[in-house]
């Protein structure tokens, strides 16, 4: 009588991951320079678009800045998103050379029910940030909000360590969750069309496998939004394009290739 033959085991959908070494960050900023001189209609009409939406969210709320700091912290925390088409200015670059806009302005449509559901992810942790964001401030201001000049008085005083810090304490905790589903998941969906579960399983290990070089990158990632912010918004038109065309460099690095 014939033996069974043996049962192979289904093939992991999750792809493997690789170690990178701590200056990895720096080599993607570099890359992601090449990428801006590649393309730089394109990139820089990301970056302006980036800005644009920050002046639009001052101008509509600059009576409430309390709804302002929660939604400006909100845009950030859809940035992985956002940045869509710049991950696939980065991919075109890499595989012509070159990158016209038109395209990546819909590149969400090759994977579009991952996409969809990535965002809606991001939109509720969103709203529920910006709610939290809200409770801080009716904590700490209980007698009513003070005008936008006490506002900043206190902020800079000692005596408010206490509401700085537990605001951005909360803050951290909802950026962290970002960052850690988001840090490869949408190139990753964007390049190889996997669903929104496994490219969020796939970017929370490679954090855990590279959390050195991914901490440190994500320091990078605030420094270069914050000097975007401390320009007036001015400097987003470069440092956010510089944002996404690492991060797509940053999936390539860590998440190994189909075979």
């Amino acid at each position: 009588m014939n033996e069974p033959a043996p049962i192979t085991p289904p093939a992991s959908p999750l792809p493997a991951i690789r170690t990178v070494s701590p200056d990895a960050p720096l080599r993607w900023l570099a890359r992601a320079a090449a990428d801006l001189r590649a393309a730089p209609r394109a990139s820089l009409f990301y970056g302006a678009a980036f800005a644009v939406m920050g002046w639009a969210i001052y101008l509509v709320f600059q009576h409430a800045y309390e709804y302002t700091s929660a939604l400006t912290a909100g845009f950030l925390l859809l940035g992985p998103f956002l940045c869509t088409g710049l991950y696939d200015i980065s991919r075109r670059v890499e595989r012509d050379g070159a990158a016209p806009l038109a395209p990546t302005l819909t590149a969400w449509r090759a994977n579009l029910g991952a996409f969809s559901l990535f965002a809606l992810l991001l939109t509720v942790i969103m709203l529920i940030w910006a709610r939290a964001s809200l409770v801080t401030f009716a904590l700490f201001f209980s007698s009513g909000m003070p005008s936008l000049t006490g506002f900043l008085a206190r902020v800079v005083s000692i005596e408010h360590w206490d509401f700085v810090l537990t605001w951005l304490a909360v803050g951290g905790v909802f950026a962290a969750i970002v960052f850690a589903v988001s840090v490869v998941s949408v190139p990753m969906m964007l390049d190889r069309g996997t669903d929104t579960v496994v490219a969020a399983l796939t970017s929370v290990r490679a954090l855990l496998a590279n959390p050195g070089p991914l901490l440190a990158w994500a320091a990078l990632i605030v420094l270069l939004i914050g000097a975007g912010f401390a320009t007036l918004l001015v400097g987003l038109v470069v440092t956010g394009p510089l944002v996404g065309h690492a991060t797509w460099h940053a999936y390539r690095d860590i998440v190994v290739r189909d075979p």
